[in-house]
């Protein structure tokens, strides 16, 4: 598997440098005085969000991060050099935590965000800080900061508009390449989708989407049934689930009503939040059933799983399937309009 969704980190940045003590001597200034520089500053330990990264597993391998030390003091007032910042560039929609306290650090929801996570220690004082007319000879200086030592779990939550939601084999990877460019794995078995795929939908030149497809949901995901429940998280900062339904599955004995209904039941154990998502149902693959048994089929399931919204499809021809675009389309743009107006 390539794509890598969570990593845990270690990150420490640089300690200060100390400060120095030292005493001017030149020819004819017997009695110079103090010119102890300070430390440099440690190296500070930043994350930046790159759209151009999509998986963590540049974290996968390389799992500790140090920063420079700053350099100690020198004489004749000279101050150490302060450590290089380190930069660690991070996927769009990373969420970082501090894995001992569960303190939420930061979330790089936008391209170029940049959040310090690690702060370099300060660096010491040299003698010439402690002079007075007191103490005209000062020993004194004062060591460096030590800089911060974190551990931290990195998890990527893709950001998407549209989520789509189903059983392996509902027809969600067909859907994806029907109405957009992305090309993810299509086959006749279960389980083809191993990690998400996104797509950028366009309904005309100037408005599109991002459509996320995660691996097939089954029931008794939540105690690690299939690929469990690990890839919900994905579709948490959607604004639309997309429920594809396979209305003519292969096994005669199964219930589309019942399995979708199942599939409720696994998204609202894993978040409660995510299940109150607004919902559309899409009844997928009509085309492999009879014409004089789809009206039948479809108000079966309509009137078991209740949706706000139902449309009907078949990912394989394309049929119905720029309708649902035009109105998820629409629905994105005005819910929009009330953000906008709100804030």
């Amino acid at each position: 598997m390539k794509f890598f969704d969570e990593a845990r980190i270690e990150v420490l940045a640089g300690d200060g440098g100390n400060g120095a003590v030292s005493f001017r001597r030149e020819k004819y200034i017997p009695l110079g005085g103090p010119d102890g520089g300070d430390g440099g500053k440690g190296a500070s330990i930043w994350a930046t969000a790159d759209r151009n990264l999509n998986t963590l597993i540049d974290f996968r391998y390389t799992r500790v991060f140090r920063g420079q030390k700053g350099e100690n003091g020198h004489g004749s007032d000279r101050y150490g050099k302060g450590g290089e910042d380190l930069e660690l560039r991070m996927p769009v929609g990373t969420v970082i935590t501090d894995s001992e306290t569960g303190e939420p650090i930061a979330d790089l929801d936008t391209d170029g965000k940049r959040v310090l996570i690690a702060k370099g220690g300060i660096g010491g004082l040299g003698n010439s800080h402690f002079k007075s007319s007191t103490n005209r000879a000062p020993r004194q200086n004062t060591p460096g900061q030590e800089g911060e030592k974190r551990e931290l779990k990195l998890e990527l939550k893709v950001l998407a508009d549209i989520g789509l939601l189903g059983l392996p084999n509902a027809g969600k990877s067909t859907f994806i390449r029907a109405v957009s460019a992305a090309k993810p794995k299509v086959a006749d078995y279960p389980f083809t989708t191993l990690y998400p795929n996104l797509g950028v939908v366009r309904v005309d030149d100037n408005r599109s989407f991002v459509i996320a497809d995660i691996p097939g949901l089954i029931e008794g995901a939540a105690e690690g049934a299939g690929l469990g429940h690990r890839f919900l998280k994905h579709l948490q900062r959607t604004g639309l689930l997309l429920h594809l339904v396979d209305i003519s599955p292969f096994d005669p004995d199964a219930d589309p009503a019942r399995d979708a209904k199942a599939i409720l039941k696994e998204l609202k154990k894993y978040d409660e939040a995510l299940f109150k998502k607004p919902r559309w149902l899409l009844i997928n693959k009509i085309d492999l059933v009879p014409e004089d048994q789809r009206e039948a089929r479809i108000a079966a399931l309509v009137k078991s799983y209740k949706p706000k919204k139902h449309f009907v499809v078949s990912a394989i021809s394309g049929a119905g399937c720029r309708e649902v675009c035009y109105a998820v389309m629409d629905y994105l743009e005005q819910n929009r309009r009330h953000e906008k107006a709100d804030s």
